[in-house]
């Protein structure tokens, strides 16, 4: 059963071997953990935008092979609601910042990142800190 939802970062960090991500993914297992569309299409971004294309993407794709992707439209009316909250007290969040957590959220799941700073101000998120 999923239980975490990945943010890009910490995708990041867990192909580059940053921080301890990668004994907890071990640890927790691929199984219990995904990432939303949003991150997918952020990891995909940044494969076109290296210089080392071929290599990042077939680290992606290795890394893909194991974990689940969700898709965020389940997730789109809590983002609205929390983007107009978060806009109305002067605390928005971007866009694919706001429907990974509002993913999260949806789905009962602990957000992975090491932004909680960021994050903490979606209603309802659980969030964990893999890099420290």
């Amino acid at each position: 059963m999923i239980a975490f939802l990945l943010d890009t970062n910490i995708c990041i960090f867990f192909n580059k071997g940053i921080g301890s991500v990668r004994d907890h993914l071990g640890s927790i297992g691929f199984d219990r953990c995904a990432i939303s569309e949003i991150t997918f299409a952020e990891l995909l971004y940044g494969v076109e935008r290296s210089d080392a294309k071929e290599k990042n993407r077939r680290t992606l794709e290795i890394f893909l092979t194991d974990i689940s992707i969700l898709p965020i439209h389940q997730a789109l009316p809590l983002f609205a609601s929390e983007k107009a909250r978060l806009r109305k007290i002067g605390e928005p969040i971007d866009n694919f910042d706001l429907l990974i957590g509002a993913t999260a959220v949806h789905h009962g799941l602990t957000l992975v990142t090491n932004n909680t700073k960021h994050f903490q101000r979606i209603q309802g998120i659980q969030l964990q800190d893999w890099t420290i």
